[in-house]
């Protein structure tokens, strides 16, 4: 169900351990430091924060006019983003067997063909928007297709919820089925149209959205960077040296280029708000570039196993300064779930001899994806004005994850606990703009 909007005026006080991060960059001991109440009050008006804190300096105080929510037991966390997903793809999730180029001919492109029809693109769209309420995401950036219906949908589906998405059209001109392909002008002209109608309406961004640099002609591309240029405040999301197949073909179509991401930096792809999904075979030159502009890694974990693709290195793009984030990346990835993306980046950085701490890894799924989305004013924490959108995450979902929090006795044991014992179940609520959105025992 759509969520349902507040009467203006009215509070709202969530009684629950809360957690959160005031500051984009708060580190200690290389940790994130949150703020953390373990009995705390969200406090909500119009659907925004107006503060959070401590229940025993809190509930004394609140106005007469404030409803109060006991939720004690819960865990309220800010909404989870998911910085790279193919809602198109949904449907052919857990498909067995292949690498990335024969995933895309064997299973993509079909499924995608299905989007020229605007009720199908519809009904996979609520279905979509559901799931990732469902897994406690209340912002996501999304991949739809080539067709403006499947753009469409999904941005009215969005602002029927009132959540925060960022999706695009899709730019294909070569190297695909004919029945995907457009060309570098309908691409243009098509996107623009898109912009024109949906960017900014409620919490909606667009994206330019080529699909990845080999199947894009050198002028689809330029296009592309043409668009980005003439609209500021866009977004461009695209994916970048996932598969060594890939990298080695980018090579031969690109001969004059340095690297495959120095592909997209030529056609002024390159930038804040410009989101790379995968980033797992770029050198040194490469993230610092990304660093430079800005630009934004999305970490596929449970993607880049299931298509053994690589692992990605953490420790190289922090040592670059570069933002990095988490993406679901369904439906190459096997889980909407952000707890277990989360928990699969914890193992791919364990096999790369690296390491993710909980309280790193509830950062990234939250403040730090906002952060480097450009939009932490808004998204990602509790402070005062943020919209409220977050989580109530239930430590007793399972026998199995009720027995490890019992034993856990810090802030950080509890928190990997849900990291690598959670999924949908432990989702007890999902709130998007103050409004109740999904709640698990509905």
């Amino acid at each position: 169900m759509p969520a349902t909007s507040l009467v203006q005026g009215t509070r709202y006080a969530y009684r629950a351990s809360i957690l959160h991060y005031t500051s984009e960059s708060e580190r200690a001991s290389a940790a994130y430091a949150p703020h953390f109440f373990a009995d705390g009050v969200l406090l909500v008006r119009d659907g925004h924060v107006e503060r959070c804190g401590a229940a025993a300096a809190m509930l004394d105080r609140l106005p007469r006019d404030t409803t109060v929510v006991d939720l004690r037991g819960k865990w309220i966390v800010p909404g989870f983003i998911d910085t790279h997903v193919h809602y198109a793809q949904t449907a052919v999730i857990a498909s067995h067997g292949a690498q990335l180029l024969d995933w895309l001919e064997k299973y993509t492109y079909p499924a995608e063909r299905a989007f020229a029809d605007p009720l199908h693109a519809r009904e996979a769209a609520e279905f979509f928007l559901a799931e990732l309420l469902r897994n406690g995401t209340t912002s996501a950036v999304v991949f739809p297709t080539v067709h403006k219906a499947s753009v469409d949908a999904l941005f009215d589906a969005a602002l029927a919820r009132n959540m925060s998405i960022v999706t695009g059209k899709v730019m294909m001109d070569r190297n695909c089925p004919e029945f995907l392909r457009d060309s570098a002008q309908s691409s243009y002209d098509d996107s623009k149209e898109l912009i024109e109608r949906w960017h900014g309406r409620g919490r909606l961004h667009y994206a330019v959205t080529p699909r990845f640099a080999p199947t894009s002609t050198e002028e689809q591309l330029r296009l592309a960077g043409r668009l980005a240029h003439e609209h500021p405040g866009l977004y461009v999301q695209s994916h970048v040296a996932e598969n060594r197949d890939e990298v080695r073909w980018a090579a031969e179509l690109f001969p004059g280029a340095r690297s495959y991401l120095d592909v997209y930096d030529h056609h002024g792809l390159l930038g804040p708000r410009a989101v790379y999904a995968h980033c797992l075979h770029l050198d040194a030159g490469d993230r610092a570039r990304m660093a430079a502009a800005g630009a934004v890694m999305s970490f596929c974990a449970t993607s880049n196993l299931f298509l053994g693709s690589g692992l990605f290195d953490r420790d190289a793009a922090d040592a670059a300064g570069a933002h990095v984030t988490f993406g679901t990346d369904v439906a190459g990835g096997t889980s909407f779930s952000m707890l277990r993306t989360m928990h699969e980046a914890y193992k791919v950085l364990q096999l790369a001899g690296q390491t993710l701490t909980a309280i790193e890894a509830f950062y990234l799924a939250t403040r730090g994806a906002a952060n480097a989305l450009g939009l932490s004013d808004r998204i990602g924490s509790f402070d005062p004005g943020t919209v409220a959108d977050f989580v109530a995450l239930d430590p007793g979902a399972t026998p199995l994850l009720a027995r490890r929090f019992a034993t856990a006795e810090t802030l950080a044991e509890r928190l990997f606990a849900l990291m690598m014992l959670g999924d949908d179940r432990t989702v007890a609520a999902t709130y998007v703009q103050g409004a109740l959105a999904h709640r698990r025992d509905a």
